[in-house]
């Protein structure tokens, strides 16, 4: 048995195709009609996009509109000014088109990789992948497919890229093992959506098992197991029918209310980050959206959306979800999420920094902008407004008050919007937690975002490595925070809700139905789950399990006490 990281759930029972890229080894050689070898870069540039752009469509098609992006994401690599301008620059000073741009790739591959942030470090594997790409094409090589892989596969590769992942047809691989990659990579994101088993960061997985070689790959536990014995394969096979036969069974919570055992409803939404995911909702079951990121339609693209590009995706959501909730989060850049274009400063530590709903209110128009979009598209549905990183009363106050006077403009030319609209605030700082009860008085309601609300409060970022035994939304701090959040909002009467990860924590879920949770906001693929745990629980229950988790000293207890009863 080897162990790796769990990065989707499921057991796949196959034989190891190892997965072997092709040698793009090649001698570097100046050259002395510079401009000819510039035209040659730039077609094997075209090509690939070109052929990035059919992977997308493929991704798009299998696995869904959020998976494709991230293939849409390699087209901008591959168009990246300073990426493709320098090694052009390269090239006139007489390298060989493969030397250039692989120079540059490298450089940009170190810059990454040296990021603290794992969503920054994950762009060193999407630079790899399109430089194997475009190093491929230049040198002539076949590419890699794994369309033709029969049925019963086991994928097996050092790093599982979106453009490998865009060949695999669903029904004929059972698994994936991998070298490299965590729980957030692209390659776990892939998987997940195709509904694959997959274990990532197998040490030496392709030095110490073989092509053809039976094995088990156990997702949900995070183990390989190669030359399994007629027991052990036995065993694994009752529980891959288990867990397929459980899959089955939450088929019998689509199209229902989601209810506690004594009857308590809850509203069960969905994240989103492109209007398309829209529809993922209305086929996943979701009773609506509780998080549209709007950042994702400011990135891969060189400039900013107009406000009827954006009112255009808001009203498509809308109209798509027919009446259902949409709530509509303001631009949250910085931090992890940069947009090169914007202009962001380099910053000691961004996630402290000018971030979200700071750098919205110091670039009003912007701001204006998309404001005026959400409001337009309001008359087409139950659309809601959400602040994120809201820190202060002033700083909600102030939004407030540029919504209000956009409604004045509005109402001047005849555009119809909801002049009741709600406002609400993401609570994802502990400063935001612990003045929840004076926020409470001027939001229409909350929406706790555990995954910075737990880094925030625990000081710790969940991509290092050396302080990840401290992210976890089992915490006793962050359990209060998010308890006393939930508490103030009930007694000002509003509603609060949760969309960050852990929303679809079987552990969790006890708890926050009875600390008073109104709407939880999930993936669209785990509505059906968690309707599900959430049916098991009446609030009775939940108090009494809740009563002793929060006498709990350590994350350990709370999570072992936790397992254990739920």
């Amino acid at each position: 048995m080897i162990k790796g990281t769990a990065a989707s759930d499921g057991i796949g029972i196959g034989r190891i195709l190892l997965l072997e890229e092709a040698s793009i080894e090649y001698t570097p050689h100046e050259v002395e009609d510079t401009q000819a070898e510039v035209e040659r870069f730039r077609r094997a540039a075209d090509q690939l996009v070109a052929e990035t752009v059919r992977d997308a469509a493929a991704i798009r098609e299998t696995a869904g509109e959020k998976e494709a992006l991230i293939m849409e994401g390699h087209i901008s690599l591959i168009n990246d000014p300073a990426l493709k301008g320098e090694t052009e620059n390269l090239i006139m000073g007489g390298q060989c088109a493969e030397a250039a741009f692989e120079t540059m790739c490298d450089m940009f591959i170190g810059i990454f990789s040296s990021m603290e942030d794992e969503m920054m470090r994950q762009r060193a594997a999407d630079v790899r992948d399109i430089k194997a790409g475009l190093l491929r094409i230049l040198l002539g090589v076949k590419e890699v497919k794994v369309s033709d892989a029969p049925k019963g596969t086991v994928l097996l590769t050092k790093e599982l890229t979106p453009s490998v992942t865009a060949g695999i047809r669903k029904g004929n691989i059972v698994g994936i093992i991998t070298e490299t990659g965590g729980k957030t990579s692209h390659s776990a994101i892939l998987a997940r959506a195709l509904e694959i088993p997959a274990v990532l960061s197998v040490p030496d997985a392709v030095s110490v098992l073989k092509n053809g070689q039976p094995v088990i790959v156990d997702g949900t536990a995070g183990v390989v197991i190669p030359d399994p014995s007629f027991d052990v394969l036995n065993e694994y096979a009752e529980k891959r029918d288990k867990f397929l036969r459980e899959k089955a069974e939450l088929e019998h919570f689509r199209g229902v209310k989601t209810k506690g055992a004594d009857g308590a409803e809850y509203e069960l939404v969905c994240n989103i980050g492109k209007a398309d995911d829209a529809n993922k909702v209305i086929e996943f079951d979701g009773e609506g959206v509780g998080l549209f990121r709007t950042e994702f339609l400011f990135m891969d693209r060189s400039s900013i959306p107009s406000e009827d590009e954006q009112f255009a995706a808001y009203q498509k959501a809308a109209l798509v979800l027919k009446g259902k909730p949409l709530i509509i989060r303001t631009l949250d850049i910085g931090g992890d999420k940069e947009i090169p274009y914007m202009g962001l400063e380099k910053e000691e530590n961004p996630f402290m920094g000018f971030r979200a709903i700071r750098y919205c209110l110091k670039n009003r128009e912007l701001f204006r902008t998309q404001l005026r979009a959400i409001l337009r598209a309001s008359a087409f549905g139950d659309v809601k407004i959400m602040f994120p990183l809201i820190t202060c009363v002033e700083e909600l106050r102030e939004g407030k008050a540029m919504v209000e006077e956009i409604k004045r403009e509005l109402a001047l030319l005849g555009i119809p919007f909801n002049k009741e609209i709600d406002i609400g605030i993401m609570v994802e700082t502990a400063a935001a937690a612990m003045i929840a009860d004076v926020l409470a008085k001027e939001a229409a309601f909350f929406s706790i975002g555990t995954n910075d609300l737990t880094g925030y409060t625990m000081s710790c970022d969940r991509g290092n490595s050396n302080v990840a035994y401290l992210y976890s939304a089992l915490q006793p701090a962050v359990l209060r925070m998010i308890e006393r959040t939930i508490r103030c909002g009930r007694e000002a009467g509003i509603p609060v809700g949760m969309c960050g990860e852990a929303a679809a924590n079987n552990k969790l879920i006890p708890l926050l139905i009875s600390f008073g949770l109104t709407e939880f906001s999930v993936s669209a693929p785990s509505v059906l789950r968690v309707r599900k745990a959430i049916s098991k629980w009446t609030k009775a229950e939940a108090d009494r399990v809740a009563q002793k988790a929060m006498s709990l000293m350590t994350e350990k207890e709370v999570s072992d006490y936790l397992a254990s009863v739920v």
